[in-house]
């Protein structure tokens, strides 16, 4: 039999298939039958019996909640090995020793740092303020400046800083110190601010300038009078009580204070305005005062320059103790500074005129070519318009002097180096810049802050030193000079002695300084009264920390006696060119000057190149 197979073939349908009912009732049965004698799987079984029952959960309750009892076993647990695990880690972290890393103990040069800054609270004039940390010290010559006898222009002149240890105001040398200190700060405000003495620095050139703003009319453009000096001392008109002639504590002063004005003194107002003009860029962070003291700057310069002459030339007492030699030298670095404050390219015109450095003596050397003093500034501005070719190469028109001044500098630092011949030194080892005449230490530690000053230019410009002639020396020569001759002021010499007062166990005790040397005892001693303590042989009273001596003579002799100022009188000009010098070879020498900051308001040497063109598009 067939039928029709759905996908299209014949079906053929078997002949059992048409058997009756009752057979196949029959089979299904032995079926049945047959798959009862077989076990069933559990899946067969799970279709048989339905779901089975589960398991019951338990709990635990801990009273605000209840939890799965396995959960909380392995909370608890897992709490359990955290604890022992923290505190077998702690017990292991308390046993084994520790190596500290402690900051390394501050050099020689740091400590001494901070100690010479001390020297100007010490030389504080006016009302003290009251962090000033010297405890002999108070408030002095509060009427300086207020007599009827000064120029209308001048109204008061309480504050600065006294000169040495008299109570003498010279205003010639105390501007060449803010300079100076202005200079190091510039260049080195990392190095102060790594010594924790930034702050204290800016309070002391602040003191220094705020008071030369009070010296001439700062709020015109125009002056015709600046005042040159506070007291007298020349003693040879006998015994009239004047700053020289009496030894009084300055606290005690009740003589007459006179002032000495000048109408044509170029080099005081000239450094006046390099010490205002180096100021204001220290202070460039606080707009109006910097702003004021370019101001006064200007003024002082212009006057400078239109009422030519020597503050020296008419003045007895200026010419007996800082008479000025030039003032060609101050043009130039007063010019630079001047520049480097403002940004107008006419001081610089004028800091690079051949003729100017011809008049200030930068083309025919001499046997004090080289040496930076309170009177000759010529070493420093060759430096510092070194330093302008080397970091912003400025090119034509000055690109021809500012290489002559960059050759000159260094030939300056040739002369610095022992295989040349040009200074004598002592058998200590002490460079004698002034010729073994007396007082050598100033002169010493401003060298030695140019020779460290321009070893660090050079390195920040990548170049490795310099040429004497066919002979090249690297930087660390020019670093080493500078190091050897402040470790002899320090102490390194052959008499073991410190020559700054307070460092190390061995120093000047006879300090040539009147407060000092008078003790604060609420007696008043009047003019004469004070020459017992001038003459007594006994140490002083007072330590005057920080003060830098005159120093030794030409065979490293030294005599710690009061009376004789050309060994053991200190000066604030001799003490910024030490400060200058101690914290440029201070600290880590990884670092080192700040490149850019005297160039802030400098502007750009070139015209601005155009934008790049925008990214082609198809």
């Amino acid at each position: 039999m067939y039928g029709r197979d759905p996908w299209g073939g014949p079906l053929e349908i078997n002949a059992t298939d048409s058997a009756t009912e009752d057979e196949r009732s029959r089979n299904l049965q032995e079926l049945d039958r047959a798959a009862l004698s077989r076990p069933l799987d559990e899946t067969q079984q799970s279709w048989l019996l339905g779901p089975g029952e589960q398991k019951k959960k338990k709990y635990v309750d801990l009273g605000c909640i209840i939890v799965s009892r396995k959960i909380f076993v392995w909370t608890v647990g897992t709490v359990l090995v955290s604890a022992f695990l923290a505190g077998f880690i702690a017990l292991i972290v308390n046993t084994v020793p520790r190596h500290h890393h402690k900051h390394p103990p501050a050099d020689n040069y740091t400590l001494a740092l901070h100690k010479a800054l001390m020297f100007f609270n010490a030389q504080k004039s006016g009302k003290l303020p009251k962090h000033n940390n010297v405890s002999w010290r108070g408030n002095s010559c509060l009427q300086d400046g207020k007599s009827s006898d000064t120029s209308s222009a001048i109204k008061d002149l309480v504050g600065g800083y006294y000169d040495a240890g008299d109570a003498i105001k010279f205003n010639f040398p105390a501007s060449f110190a803010i300079t100076m200190l202005s200079w190091s700060v510039i260049e080195y405000s990392a190095k102060y601010e790594a010594a924790g003495e930034l702050d204290h620095v800016k309070e002391i050139i602040k003191w220094g300038a705020d008071y030369f703003l009070k010296t001439f009319n700062s709020t015109a453009d125009t002056i015709t009078t600046l005042a040159a000096q506070v007291g007298i001392g020349d003693t040879s008109g006998g015994d009239t009580p004047n700053d020289h002639y009496c030894w009084m504590r300055p606290e005690d002063i009740d003589y007459d204070r006179p002032v000495t004005e000048c109408h044509s003194c170029s080099d005081l107002a000239a450094e006046m305005a390099a010490a205002l003009a180096s100021a204001s860029i220290v202070f460039k962070d606080n707009k109006a005062y910097s702003k004021k003291l370019v101001h006064g700057a200007t003024t002082l310069f212009k006057f400078s320059r239109e009422q030519r002459g020597r503050y020296s030339a008419g003045s007895s007492e200026a010419a007996i103790f800082y008479n000025s030699t030039s003032y060609w030298d101050e043009f130039v670095w007063g010019g630079a500074w001047m520049y480097f404050a403002t940004g107008n390219s006419s001081y610089l015109n004028l800091a690079t005129a051949p003729g100017l450095a011809k008049h200030a003596g930068a083309f025919w050397g001499g046997p004090d070519y080289g040496v930076l003093s309170w009177d000759n500034k010529l070493a420093g501005a060759q430096v510092l318009l070194s330093r302008l070719r080397l970091f912003l190469s400025p090119g034509y028109p000055y690109e021809e002097i500012l290489r002559t001044f960059h050759n000159q500098t260094s030939i300056i630092m040739c002369s610095f180096l022992p295989v040349f011949t040009s200074f004598n030194r002592t058998k200590g080892g002490l460079i004698q810049l002034n010729h073994g005449r007396p007082q050598p230490l100033q002169y010493v530690v401003n060298a030695a802050f140019l020779a460290a000053l321009y070893s660090d230019y050079l390195d920040a410009a990548d170049t490795p030193g310099w040429y004497c002639g066919p002979n090249f020396f690297s930087t660390d020569v020019l670093r080493n000079f500078a190091k050897t001759q402040i470790d002899y002021i320090l102490g390194n010499n052959p008499r073991k002695m410190s020559y700054i007062v307070g460092f190390g166990n061995h120093y000047p005790k006879h300090v040539h300084h009147r407060g000092a040397s008078i003790p604060k005892n609420k007696v008043k001693y009047n003019c004469k009264g004070g020459w017992k303590w001038r003459d007594t042989s006994k140490p002083n009273p007072n330590t005057i920390v920080g003060a830098m001596v005159a120093g030794p003579d030409k065979h490293d002799g030294f005599h710690d006696v009061r009376t004789n100022y050309n060994y053991t009188e200190p000066t604030i000009a001799g003490n910024a060119g030490l400060v200058a010098a101690l914290v440029a070879l201070s600290g880590d020498k990884s670092t080192t000057i700040d490149k850019n900051t005297i160039f802030s308001a400098v502007p750009p040497m070139f015209p601005t190149p155009p934008p790049p063109p925008a990214p082609w598009k198809p």
